[in-house]
């Protein structure tokens, strides 16, 4: 899982020697925001980070290769504007004012991630639910009706646009021949860097991920990615999370980052992936439902993120990834876990300890530091592999069996059970920084993930979090101050109590509870909103955006 434009993503100017133009928005001060213009104000959301790593420690080769990948990430861009909108250049046609130009880029078309996708330019209508993936006017009913039919499998392939015949009728074209051209260019990117590509691992995933694109057959490729161990670049490149469709979850959408690995702290992180068989036989809930055996060929390393592209970049701003999402292959081998530690860095700076100043008890922000938000989101990457795959009722995937509700649902697996993990290595030794770390640290966490939104499946996780973390008194909020204070025992007994409800909904499938238990926790109560409303006229940014240097390919 990924948590998770057209704008090209700048690495730092080092990496082209060359200047760099900062064209993202800058964070604005309560005074100036007062004054701001409605589109103003919600470029100041965001605050701009200039993603950097030390390319001294790159070879030639490798220092070559990165304009390659750079070159494929931007068609994941193409590909990602029409999965998610349209005709990019048609909408950016129709605008003459910057300001809203630069809003439509950041949100990937005119429909605000971070304010539930409410459209932000007067007579778009609301976003289809099913993205660009299906036709607007198609409904549930009729898909679901052509879904049964003989071409059915087509249509719910996670890897095929939908559209109507000429005969109106839904069928289904695969995303190689849909996105052709871009695929072509990619492909042929990524072919060129593998012959620049000294680790025989990285030389031989790059050339399956590239026939990958051709075909829409990932599994190959996802083998040869996890199988590669001694390359210091990575590349994750494809259609790989479902989460902008809402309506089904069938679809996955286009994305990009190019990674370098920071082998010393990667060093720091190996053994934990060897103990994922002993805590999933520890999860809190009976054997059935942790029946499964994780793969042990788990990968745990720090990178530094030099590019995003496509779904990872729309909005709020991944800052780990726990891939393959392929079940077959994770109960084969396991999944890479790769914690984008420069990205990190900066909203742990930037956002975190700004939201925490201002929402968090004084006498616990000494609790507040970078090695337990580091530690807390690693966890939440790791817990993506433990409990279950396959539901214990015939239902199928868990995937499949929970639709669109299961991108959120995930999500907030992986926030409780990453605490419930730390918790247990905590209490054997294996951890030695105060829990109490930890547990407020995340508690700021979920305030900085709520400002997402319900539209993504992180926002509403954490909302769905905090109602549940309130109800069993994890925290309280003293109402004078307006600022919440962890309960530790409390708060260890909710965890408990959450990974199990979260495990169950999985292993049996369950939809419709699922449904109630999002629509019932995933709403804001009043005081929250309150509280989160402080955040922004204190001018706390919501999240990140990445310098521009239109000449970095050149």
């Amino acid at each position: 899982m990924i948590q998770r434009t057209s704008r090209t993503i700048v690495l730092s100017s080092c990496l082209a020697l060359m200047s760099c133009r900062a064209e993202a928005p800058k964070s604005a001060d309560t005074s100036a925001r007062s004054s701001a213009s409605p589109i103003q104000t919600k470029l100041s959301q965001y605050t701009s980070v200039s993603l950097t790593t030390d390319l001294t420690k790159l070879s030639s080769h490798e220092r070559q290769m990165l304009p390659l990948l750079i070159a494929a990430a931007r068609s994941m861009d193409e590909i990602f504007w029409r999965q998610a909108y349209g005709d990019r250049e048609a909408l950016l046609r129709g605008i003459t004012d910057p300001a809203v130009r630069r809003y439509v880029e950041i949100n990937y078309g005119p429909w605000d991630r971070l304010n539930n996708n409410a459209p932000f330019i007067d007579g778009v209508g609301p976003k289809p639910p099913g993205s660009g993936f299906y036709p607007r006017d198609m409904t549930k009913e009729q898909f679901q009706s052509a879904a049964g039919s003989s071409a059915g499998r087509e249509l719910r392939s996670q890897y095929t646009m939908v559209h109507r015949d000429s005969a109106g009728q839904l069928v289904a074209t695969a995303y190689h021949q849909a996105f052709a051209a871009q695929v072509a260019a990619a492909a042929s990117s990524l072919r060129k860097a593998a012959t620049l590509a000294d680790d025989p691992g990285l030389r031989k995933y790059l050339q399956l991920r590239a026939r990958a694109l051709e075909t829409d057959e990932y599994q190959p490729s996802d083998l040869a990615w996890l199988e590669m161990k001694n390359n210091t670049i990575d590349l994750v490149i494809g259609p790989i999370e479902n989460y902008e469709d809402e309506l089904f979850g069938y679809k996955t959408a286009n994305e990009a980052f190019v990674l370098v690995k920071d082998k010393a702290w990667s060093a720091r992180l190996a053994h934990y992936a060897a103990m994922l068989p002993g805590l999933q036989r520890e999860l809190p809930v009976p054997a059935a439902y942790k029946r499964e055996r994780p793969g042990t060929d788990s990968d745990l390393n720090a990178y530094d993120a030099v590019y995003y592209a496509g779904d990872a970049n729309a909005g709020s701003k991944t800052i780990a990834i726990n891939l393959p999402n392929d079940e077959e292959v994770q109960l084969r081998k396991g999944t890479r876990r790769l914690q984008l530690k420069n990205a990190m860095q900066a909203k742990f700076e930037k956002i975190l300890l700004p939201v925490a100043d201002e929402l968090i008890a004084q006498d616990q922000r000494s609790h507040l530091n970078f090695d337990a938000f580091f530690s807390n989101v690693m966890f939440h990457e790791v817990a993506h592999g433990l409990g279950i795959k396959n539901t214990i009722k015939q239902k199928g995937t868990v995937r499949e069996a929970l639709k669109e509700q299961g991108g959120a649902l995930e999500e907030g697996k992986a926030d409780i059970l990453g605490l419930y993990m730390i918790t247990k290595l905590q209490q054997r030794g294996e951890l030695q920084a105060p829990l109490e770390d930890n547990y407020v640290t995340f508690l700021a966490s979920i305030f900085r993930s709520i400002r997402f939104g319900a539209s993504n499946a992180h926002g509403r996780a954490n909302a769905a979090q905090f109602s549940f973390f309130e109800e069993r008194g994890a925290f309280s909020r003293d109402s004078t101050t307006g600022r919440y204070r962890v309960d530790f025992p409390r708060m260890k007994d909710a965890v408990d109590a959450l990974a199990g409800q979260i495990l169950r909904f999985q292993g049996d499938g369950d939809y419709a509870g699922v449904t109630r238990f999002m629509e019932t926790r995933g709403k804001l109560s009043p005081t929250l909103q309150q509280d989160l409303a402080r955040l922004g006229s204190k001018g706390i940014p919501v999240d990140v955006v990445f310098e521009q240097g239109e000449q970095i390919l050149r």
